[in-house]
């Protein structure tokens, strides 16, 4: 499957990037980059060490350097975000798009206790007192599987385990209900255990959400466990897509076959 458009039976499209171009410092990062995905998909992004995979993900969050130079189009439930202040991109990130990093020591800070982190898109975009922003963070903190949340919510970053802290960075991306959520290598930081019910937990909140997934990654085999469609980086270009099954048993491209040979070479 070649195509770089996918919708859904709805024909609702979360995300749709179109003939992205990004240059940092005079030199072009980004080629030309094209594809979408649908509202309540889960799409993987693959490639390895500066293929452009993560600063796609900047660029679609408006996150990018300053002084980067940006071309083409990237939409958001069909708004356009390329060009947008950065006072209307804040209001956008965390009510529409929900971002969780690789490292939640970096995305956390350790000055301030959980719950008001993982609340704070929710004070931005409403109104909370402080019984309600306390109550939604007990209802996050559920919601993402931390066990005893009464005192997750009163803890510090460096209080807990880095499982236990990336689960609160999830809690804090999706605490506004945001129709997109972007994952830039979300498990690399995990031992297997732990990433695997992390992954488990991004399934679970597409699945009983209207929220999309991009999950960013050098792994094949977290594309396998998360994603319906994926996308292969090299050098700043798209150069396979697909659906994972198929991309999976029939690799095309190379980098392709380089990855899945990496990771063992069967996920079927």
């Amino acid at each position: 499957m070649s195509e770089q458009s996918y919708m859904s039976e709805t024909g609702a499209t979360a995300l749709e990037v179109e003939d992205l171009h990004v240059s940092i410092g005079g030199t072009e990062i980004l080629h030309g980059v094209s594809f979408s995905l649908a509202a309540g998909e889960r799409l993987g992004i693959i490639g390895g060490s500066g293929s452009g995979k993560t600063i796609t993900a900047l660029a679609i969050a408006g996150l990018l350097p300053r002084g980067a130079e940006v071309r083409g189009s990237v939409r958001a439930n069909g708004r356009e975000l390329l060009g947008l202040s950065e006072r209307e991109l804040a209001v956008i990130r965390g009510d529409r798009i929900g971002m969780v990093f690789q490292e939640p020591k970096t995305a956390l800070s350790p000055f301030r206790r959980l719950g008001t982190q993982m609340t704070e898109a929710l004070a931005i975009h409403y109104r909370l007192g402080r019984e309600e922003r306390r109550d939604a963070a007990l209802r996050l903190a559920s919601q993402v599987g931390l066990k005893d949340p009464e005192r997750i919510v009163r803890a510090y970053p460096h209080e807990v385990s880095g499982g236990q802290r990336q689960r609160a960075a999830i809690a804090a991306a999706i605490s506004a209900n945001p129709g997109l959520l972007l994952a830039d290598e979300p498990t690399t930081a995990l031992d297997v255990t732990v990433q695997r019910g992390i992954l488990e937990l991004f399934t679970d909140i597409t699945d009983s959400a209207s929220c999309s997934l991009v999950c960013i990654t050098h792994d094949i085999a977290v594309v396998h466990q998360v994603a319906e469609r994926v996308v292969v980086f090299e050098d700043g270009r798209i150069v396979e897509q697909g659906a994972v099954r198929e991309i999976l048993e029939r690799p095309q491209h190379r980098v392709t076959q380089a990855l899945i040979a990496a990771a063992g070479g069967d996920h079927s």
